[in-house]
């Protein structure tokens, strides 16, 4: 009796959380349309932000969209995870939890890091910009960390390109706007603080940043010299970072308010205390700062400023967070006294709210104009969600960051990965195509005169990383796809002639249609016995590693032993080939060389004969063969019979479509592959460690390269269904992992609920649906690419737009608007039969049009275009 009492309360009061929940979202926020400002109130927030959670049949939720708005709203801070956001469009970068965590950088994550932050730590999401507010004995955070103290009220709203905190305690408001301006390398926070009470408040308000020395991996192992080299400048509000300015470097960083301070510290000793961590600094605790001067050890920049609010009163401050560099002939204003001139110059623009103001209004303004040059309106908010804000918003992170620096990438190893960046440019082309434009000059020039490539190159020397090298080899390739795209947004043919070094030496550039060339005649020099392209060290799949036989700890899965051979061969990288053979046969022929454009058709034609006649398997592509010519991925396996790889890329290529093949593999798919959560990797899982095929059978069954859900390949998979005609299945798959539908079960989840991850757990997981490795990921271009070219179906080319759409029965008529070339085209779309694909009829400005491509016309600035599907 007891128990069914106790059940009776629990739904009673799951229920309430939920009908709370509705209500406080029915008073949401207002946007102030002028300043791009969202005002942010007391009434609507709980006064628990630990139940302030919305459960729904069994799944819990840790916040909400506010489309209107272009936000994510966390109600509480104690997510899955730390849920992030990326600050910064240019140069200077800002990683940023919901609790404050995070770390900046400039440029580069490595080498130019400006503030520290501990992976793997514990309590996790440790260090970050903190302000820590001191009322009395209560001692407390906006954000909620590091001290931890419960609030009254929380909130976190990540926004595009910016974050805003907002917490209460003992009816004291503070809110906390961070973001990056445009133009200047500096972080703006502009704190804000409210006295909701009827009497007087006094109150401290302490800042808190530490420093890196630079070089973050030096920074967290080179002891012996780092806690002695530590160098700071106090002039006024504003801490000057200037470690090794005096030797190797000409830059240095500034932290500074726009007030008079009553206290500040730049030792971590000295404000923290003695065995303190954040949590509990001593200088908080006793409301004073120490004055202190770091001398070595570990610099921080901390103010102090004294408050005293009237009932009623808000009070806000403007701190910025800068990096300066000076030329070597201006580097002191007098001996030992760096050259503050620059930062001052910079404190100078943000000194006011309404600098900070005109900052933001100017950022909102940015991603307005960006955002606008692909835009969806159909009868699916989320759909319309995704594609018009949070998809296109990851898609330039991953274009400013690559693989880089994130909350899983800690910025030190990797760099920008050559594959992935060809990869990402997919995703933005259609955004930034002059930005695009250099990010394919600079990839190409890592490249090797063979055609080959590094498999990563450093964003700050835009050289090549030689950790790892080269030998993947689908690499060559993907710098086809990536220029191919580039010239069918931009229609700019002149990328194709410019001189470009191979492996950054100048004196070997040739024109970047010899890159191109030599990308596609690496796979035709580089095949095995089959006649399908030799996989080097590994393909798109890293972890596949067929000739590197790393049986002991310490040695590389991808560069230990023969790393290359001549058996082992992809069956992906032939997919691969045939579609992006063709579309370098496209290329050729704008640059008016039809003999090279027909004999490339002859190699793909090759190819394709090849994968029919030994890269089937009956019900199935085959994956690849190993180094000993047996077949992977294949029904005679005993595990690891089918992979997503070949089975998705192959009929995105249009190899099998007419043969029936194509269905058959896709139909293999679904019935071998897919789950609840989305397409996994491969099954079965492998549950013992094959010494032939590497890293891949490492993993625990369910997990990352054995049998998870790699996000990033299902929009192969949803593509080659459309590109068969089957909307609902290739809708189905991109539901599956799309974060507007996952956001349902976040506590499952675990990661962002706005952005793509990495991967998933499979079923064969103890824990199924389980996320990694958010934000950073080719998922967030291939699944722009699948949602906005092939469901929706508006695709360049090099004619026209090309308007094709394949989507599920019910979805119903939408109307788009895309930006191309130097023309704005306003496309209907409606269904009446209520088909999955098929175009009717096409009429631009009124006037029938043959097929589904929109002819460009130079300098025509708009077209009005409506398609019936049937």
């Amino acid at each position: 009796m007891i128990a069914f009492f106790s059940i009776l309360l629990y739904n009673y009061f799951n229920r309430a959380e939920t009908r709370l929940l509705k209500r406080l979202l029915s008073s949401a926020p207002k946007y102030e349309k002028e300043t791009g400002h969202v005002t942010v109130t007391s009434q609507y927030m709980n006064s628990n932000p630990e139940t302030n959670l919305e459960k729904e049949n069994g799944a819990m939720k840790f916040g909400y969209f506010d489309d209107a708005n272009r936000e994510y709203v966390i109600t509480t801070p104690k997510t899955p995870l730390p849920w992030i956001n990326y600050l910064g469009c240019k140069e200077f970068f800002t990683l940023i939890s919901n609790t404050c965590g995070g770390y900046t950088f400039y440029k580069d994550a490595k080498l130019l890091r400006m503030t520290r932050y501990r992976y793997n730590d514990v309590p996790n999401d440790i260090n970050g910009k903190y302000f820590y507010i001191k009322e009395n004995d209560c001692i407390w955070n906006p954000g909620w960390k590091p001290t931890q103290t419960e609030l009254d009220s929380y909130e976190c709203r990540h926004g595009i390109g910016y974050s805003r905190f907002t917490g209460s305690k003992n009816k004291l408001q503070a809110s906390v706007l961070t973001f990056i301006p445009m133009d200047d390398n500096c972080e703006l926070s502009q704190v804000r603080l409210t006295n909701l009470s009827d009497s007087q408040k006094t109150i401290s308000l302490f800042s808190y940043v530490e420093w890196c020395l630079w070089n973050a991996d030096d920074d967290s192992r080179n002891f012996q010299r780092n806690l002695n080299t530590g160098e700071v400048e106090v002039t006024g509000s504003a801490i000057y970072h200037k470690t090794e300015y005096r030797e190797r470097r000409n830059h240095y960083a500034v932290y500074a308010v726009n007030t008079d301070v009553d206290g500040f510290d730049t030792s971590r000793d000295a404000f923290l205390g003695a065995y303190r961590g954040a949590a509990n600094p001593e200088a908080v605790e006793k409301g004073q700062a120490a004055n202190s001067i770091a001398h070595g050890w570990s610099p921080i920049a901390s103010h102090q400023i004294n408050i005293t609010l009237k009932p009623g009163e808000s009070k806000t401050f403007v701190f910025v967070l800068g990096y300066i560099e000076n030329p070597e002939d201006q580097k002191w204003e007098s001996p030992g006294i760096i050259n503050k001139k620059p930062a001052e110059e910079m404190l100078a623009k943000y000194k006011t709210d309404a600098d900070v103001e005109k900052a933001f209004t100017e950022l909102n303004n940015y991603w307005n104009d960006l955002l606008s040059k692909y835009t969806v309106k159909s009868s699916n908010d989320k759909v319309d969600r995704m594609v018009n804000i949070w998809n296109q918003y990851q898609c330039m992170v991953t274009f400013n960051m690559s693989r880089s620096a994130s909350y899983y990438e800690s910025g030190i190893g990797r760099g920008m990965g050559f594959r992935d960046s060809c990869q990402d440019l997919l995703g933005f082309v259609h955004l930034i195509p002059d930005r695009a434009r250099q990010r394919i000059i600079d990839i190409a020039s890592t490249q090797f005169e063979d055609g080959s490539a590094y498999h990563q190159y450093q964003p700050l020397t835009k050289k090549g990383n030689s950790d790892i090298g080269s030998g993947f080899n689908d690499d060559p390739l993907w710098l086809i796809a990536g220029t191919s795209a580039y010239v069918r947004e931009s229609g700019d043919t002149s990328i194709l002639t410019e001189l470009v070094p191979f492996d950054n030496n100048e004196a070997l550039a040739k024109p970047l249609m010899e890159h191109l060339k030599r990308s596609f005649d690496y796979i035709v020099n580089h095949k095995g016995p089959h006649a399908l392209p030799l996989i080097g060290r590994a393909d798109w799949n890293d972890c596949l590693n067929l000739n590197c036989f790393s049986e002991h700890p310490g040695e590389s899965f991808q560069t230990f032993g023969p790393s290359e051979g001549p058996v082992a061969e992809s069956v992906f990288i032939a997919g691969m080939f045939v579609k992006y053979g063709e579309e370098y046969a496209q290329l050729c022929e704008l640059m008016n060389d039809q003999a090279e454009a027909d004999r490339a058709r002859t190699e793909v034609h090759n190819m394709y004969n090849a994968v029919l006649k030994d890269g089937w398997d009956g019900d199935w592509f085959l994956r690849a063969y190993d180094a000993y010519g047996q077949k992977i991925g294949s029904k005679e396996c005993e595990e690891g019979q089918i992979y997503i790889e070949s089975n998705g890329f192959c009929p995105l290529a249009g190899i099998g479509i007419k043969e029936g093949l194509a269905e058959k593999a896709l139909d293999s798919v679904k019935d071998r592959l897919d789950c609840k959560y989305g397409v996994m990797i491969l099954q079965p899982a492998y549950t013992k460690y094959h010494l032939e095929l590497g890293e891949i059978s490492s993993y625990p069954p369910g997990y990352k390269e054995n049998a998870g859900i790699f996000c990033h390949n299902n929009p192969w998979v949803s593509i080659a269904e459309t590109v068969i005609g089957r909307g609902d299945r290739a809708f189905e798959i991109y539901q599956k992992t799309c974060p507007a539908y996952v956001e349902e079960f976040s506590d499952i989840h675990r990661t962002e609920p706005y952005v793509y991850s990495q991967m998933v757990a499979g079923a064969d997981a103890q824990i199924p649906g389980e996320a990694k490795n958010s934000w950073l990921t080719g998922t967030a271009a291939w699944t722009f690419v699948n949602i906005s070219q092939h469901i929706l179906g508006v695709s360049p080319t090099h004619r026209g737009l090309s308007i094709d759409p394949c989507v599920p029965k019910g979805f119903g008529d939408f109307t788009l608007t895309r930006k191309f070339r130097e023309g704005t085209y306003h496309i209907k779309v409606v269904n009446p039969d209520n088909v999955e694909k098929g175009v009717k009829s096409l009429t631009v400005d009124g006037k029938a049009v043959e097929g589904c491509v929109v002819p460009y016309v130079a300098g025509k600035d708009t077209y009005d275009v409506v398609v019936t599907m049937g």
